[in-house]
């Protein structure tokens, strides 16, 4: 059983979508992630060496979600997973979920986004 490290609700700007209004307008996008990894050794010597830093994950998304630029959550939410399992040799596996709340869909919604769930090859 993994343990994790939980982040939720990240909040970026970005320009990510199909419509020609969202490469130009922009929104808001969301991000909740789990990073799995095992931290029994960090727990048990309080050095963040035996971890990951969760500051150093976030600017790693921050700099994909406002910098980058995908027609598609799904794009989005698998750029993110691998270069994240890339940089960070502790991970055995992420879930990263994209929000998007403000999609261009005429309604009443909380959100629309994408789940997925990527191990680490081993």
């Amino acid at each position: 059983n993994m343990d994790k490290i939980l982040m939720n609700n990240l909040g970026f700007y970005g320009y990510h979508g199909v419509l020609k209004e969202e490469a130009t307008l922009g929104q808001k996008f969301f991000i909740d992630m789990e990073l799995y990894l095992d931290t029994r050794e960090a727990g048990q010597t309080d050095d963040m060496n035996k971890s990951v830093s969760y500051a150093d994950v976030y600017e790693l998304v921050k700099e994909i979600v406002e910098n980058k630029r995908f027609n598609l959550l799904e794009a989005l939410a698998e750029n993110i997973a691998e270069e994240v399992l890339n940089k960070f040799d502790l991970l055995k596996g992420i879930m990263v979920r994209v929000k998007k709340p403000e999609a261009p869909v005429p309604g009443i919604y909380d959100y629309f986004g994408v789940e997925i769930k990527r191990a680490k090859d081993e």
